[in-house]
């Protein structure tokens, strides 16, 4: 097969493929991204064929023998909730995340986990040299002899080690250091990203060997490089949170073998990432007594019902258009309930500053957040203090209604568990939760009922 090369233009934030230099690019719509790089073509000679025969054969699905087993758990619990059990062996796992987040650190983590449990694991960093990456492990606690470091980029003699060493876990620190040489482009690019996952891929199906790839992101959030990235692999996971802050939050959003609604919630200390077994009370922690604009919710995030703090402050408007403002939520949700609100409960909105928040730090918009976040605003606008024991939840639809929410039960369940002693919920979730004891049940119907039993209370 001989190869020919040929110039082609890439977009830098999407791998959009152009024959020209294009301003703006079709794919993402983004201005000034395209890059002109180099390909290789193999082209077979005159008088053969293109490609050769395969070998390969159908299987029928009844045949593929499989196994409840496979998983193998990592030893951080909050990592195998994200990922659905454990680890799939061959799999193919991104994590991304913005700098200083955490991800090199929960990735030792898991490799002093694995190691601990006798799991031939090898960490490929192509950022650090062995002393740094020592340095670093001293401060997570002691390994054992079944991890092994390397330090290299090139990819040709990393699939001659993993060939030789033949380990279960492969960390890849980061994919945006990794080059091939037939890829004639620099390291990062487009085209060294695309190839170098492509061959990653390769080892990990080929081999049965998990693969943990780290991935650099943009200013955007996304990870950097072609988005055909997130297709290749098997999950993508997101480390978010405040860099600033000490709480993490790990959240799937692409998984082939679990749900991508679960997340990990972690806290950052001196001695690396530590599970927060109840996010719930971890989130409510500091929340004032006594305050209008205060109300704690219900939110669910896979199986797992997490309380949230929702903050409102609304004051009058010195100026002729009022400011919103909402921090953890979405901000055109915030309008729409305020719009309803000023509707359906006759509750004059339109000339004051409204600001909602999601104490922590949290993002949180799913629609059973709407009943806290209309009572915060509703609280705050009548400088009436909402008992510091009851939970909201409940979706608000356009008439003023409040609709029924997913898994009622298990909401209410976690609410008394923390010692909450009322719940304002929607009338037609009372079937699931009626048998329910311990904790005072509010059922409403409307946003008027709601507004009107927090008020009179």
């Amino acid at each position: 097969m001989a190869k020919a090369k040929k110039m082609v233009f890439f977009c830098q934030n999407c791998g959009y493929e152009s024959a020209k230099w294009m301003g703006q690019c079709p794919g993402c719509r983004q201005w000034n991204t395209f890059v002109e790089e180099p390909v290789s073509i193999k082209t077979a000679p005159s008088g053969t064929a293109g490609t050769k025969g395969n070998s390969s054969h159908p299987v029928k699905l009844s045949e593929i023998q499989t196994d409840s087993d496979d998983r193998m758990e990592t030893g951080i619990e909050e990592l195998d909730r994200v990922l659905g059990g454990g680890i799939v062996p061959g799999s193919l796992l991104l994590v991304g995340g913005d700098p200083g987040i955490g991800k090199s650190t929960l990735l030792l983590q898991v490799c002093r986990k694995l190691s601990d449990q006798e799991v031939p694991v090898l960490y490929i960093s192509g950022e650090e040299s062995l002393r740094q990456i020592k340095m670093r492990a001293m401060r997570l606690g002691n390994f054992t002899e079944h991890l092994e470091l390397l330090c290299e980029t090139n990819l040709d003699t990393i699939r001659g080690v993993i060939e030789k060493e033949k380990p279960r876990v492969v960390i890849i620190d980061s994919i945006q250091t990794m080059y091939n040489e037939e890829v004639s482009a620099a390291p990062g690019s487009v085209s060294q990203v695309r190839e170098s996952t492509g061959v990653l891929l390769q080892i990990a199906k080929g081999m049965g060997i998990s693969i943990f790839i780290v991935g650099h992101v943009t200013k955007d959030g996304n990870v950097a490089g072609p988005r055909v990235l997130e297709h290749m692999v098997d999950t993508v996971l997101y480390f978010e949170g405040d860099r600033h802050a000490s709480y993490r939050i790990l959240r799937g959003v692409k998984n082939r073998f679990g749900s991508t609604n679960e997340i990990g919630v972690f806290e950052m200390r001196q001695e690396g990432l530590v599970e927060v077994k109840n996010p719930s009370e971890f989130m409510l922690n500091g929340k004032p007594k006594g305050a209008s604009g205060s109300v704690v919710a219900c939110s669910m995030e896979g199986t797992r019902p997490i309380l949230i703090e929702v903050q409102a402050l609304v004051c009058h408007s010195n100026f002729g258009i009022p400011r919103r403002t909402a921090a953890g939520t979405d901000f055109n949700r915030v309008n729409l309930l305020m719009a309803v609100a000023e509707k359906r409960a006759r509750i004059n909105l339109s000339s004051s500053d409204a600001y909602v928040n999601i104490a922590g730090g949290i993002k949180m918009n799913e629609p059973a957040i709407d009943l806290a976040i209309l009572l915060a605003i509703v609280s705050s606008q009548k400088d009436v203090v909402i008992d510091e024991k009851t939970v909201a939840f409940g979706e608000i639809g356009l008439s003023g209604e409040v609709r029924a929410v997913s898994m009622a039960e298990q909401r209410v369940l976690e609410c008394r568990k923390l010692g909450f002693d009322t719940v304002i919920l929607p009338r037609v979730c009372m079937k699931t939760v009626a048998s329910i004891e311990g904790i005072r049940l509010v059922p409403v119907e409307t946003i008027y009922d709601a507004i009107k039993y927090v008020c009179e209370k």
